[in-house]
């Protein structure tokens, strides 16, 4: 089965991350990175209620990271840090995250 995390901002700014000789993250150690990152980048809940689901949080921290931490050289040791995270915390080895309609796909 594939394992892969694709994160796009427009066509032209696609970045698919291969998970499959990755050594997969705990879910627990998975939700704790994705916290610290929510903190880090300083992101704000999308939900009025404050509320902020893993999801959220997933699509929150590839937005405040930008298309710099998928593309640049110096940041591939996060974009692939992310990618187990989100494919983790989510329970799904393939998850789209589509930041030009802020949506995840499975």
């Amino acid at each position: 089965m594939r394992s892969q995390v694709k994160v796009s901002w427009s066509d032209a700014s696609t970045y698919l991350i291969d998970l499959e000789e990755v050594q997969p993250m705990p879910h627990e150690q998975a939700r704790l990175w994705l916290d610290e990152q929510f903190t880090a980048l300083e992101c704000d809940p999308i939900r009025l209620s404050g509320k902020v689901l893993t999801a959220d949080k997933v699509l929150l921290v590839a937005q405040a990271a930008g298309p710099r931490y998928f593309s640049e050289t110096q940041h591939k040791e996060w974009a692939t840090t992310f990618a187990r995270a989100a494919s983790a915390a989510l329970a799904k080895p393939v998850v789209s995250v589509d930041l030009a309609t802020m949506a995840i796909g499975y």
